[in-house]
């Protein structure tokens, strides 16, 4: 065995410098590394991607929703975005696909959502006043119009065709009074949320239109609109309607944390007050599928589904 002599194991001045430079460049790639690892779970912080049904006009969505989805940030410690959508169809296409995790439902799009997706929509809270709604009609004071059977011949309008309290119900109660929309009116309109169709009876475009009584009342608190021109003819019976929705596929912590973050909102806060006044709402109360079966049966009824 050849033994090594001293020279060649003392590295000489440029060895040295090699190893040095050597160790520099291990050094800053290790750092790189370290702060890749680091920012890791920053770069893939999870996002709660919340939408909403457009009852209303994308202004009064996210005005309404962007409170919601600050609180929701800091009562689950991640990232929350609000988009609006086009129209109710969207709404339901991008939980079903999951786009988008969290999405206020009327009853008749939770319907849809549910048979889109074979039944993995999993309703989690709903209004109080969302166990006992209600739908009214409204017309010009000065029309003639004051009883359902007045609508025969005239220009009526409803909302989204998939709105529950602004299609579907009234639809389904016009039904149950002998009155078939399509054959009884001269015109059916469709103005896509509630908001515009008070316009549209306003304007003057329809005689006569069916909304959610929530909005309508919002109009009337705010002075929106003269109820000495136009006001309610005809209010509907109850039924369930709106609510929050996921996707089944959603982690069952995060589920549950969602609900209870909408179930604490107590309106003897300031943060709460303001996010259940924008939602008019009382407070928020626990859901289940069964409750919308009503609301299934009168869209099969109606010939919707």
């Amino acid at each position: 065995m050849s033994s090594l002599t001293l020279p060649d194991v003392l590295p000489t001045n440029s060895a040295r410098a090699a190893g040095r430079s050597g160790r520099r460049a291990w050094l800053a790639t290790g750092l790189l590394m370290l702060a890749s690892i680091v920012s890791l779970p920053l770069a893939a912080q999870p996002v709660l991607r919340v939408t909403t049904i457009p009852e209303e006009v994308a202004t009064e969505q996210v005005r309404k929703f962007t409170p919601v989805a600050r609180y929701l940030e800091a009562k689950l410690g991640m990232k929350v975005e609000f988009t609006p959508v086009s129209d109710y169809p969207a709404a339901v296409e991008a939980l079903v696909n999951k786009r988008v995790d969290l999405v206020w439902f009327g009853g008749f799009t939770f319907v849809q959502a549910q048979i889109r997706s074979g039944g993995k929509i999993v309703p989690i809270a709903q209004r109080e006043e969302d166990t006992r709604f209600q739908s009214v009609f409204i017309a010009k004071t000065d029309s003639g119009i004051r009883s359902l059977q007045d609508l025969k011949g005239r220009q009526v309008s409803f909302g989204s065709q998939s709105s529950t309290s602004g299609h579907l119900m009234p639809r389904s109660f016009l039904l149950q009074a002998g009155l078939d929309p399509d054959r009884d009116f001269r015109r059916i309109a469709y103005s896509g949320a509630h908001d515009a169709t008070i316009a549209s009876v306003v304007s003057g475009r329809v005689e006569a239109a069916a909304l959610d009584i929530t909005v309508w009342r919002k109009f009337v608190a705010e002075n929106r609109v003269d109820t000495k021109a136009v006001d309610v003819f005809f209010t509907t019976p109850t039924f369930f309607n709106y609510n929050w929705s996921v996707h089944a596929d959603m982690p069952a912590d995060l589920r549950v944390r969602i609900q209870k973050a909408l179930l604490d909102l107590d309106p003897a806060t300031p943060e709460g007050k303001e996010i259940l006044t924008l939602n008019r709402a009382t407070r928020y109360i626990p859901t289940r599928v069964e409750n919308y079966q009503g609301i299934e049966a009168a869209a099969r009824s109606a010939g919707l589904l």
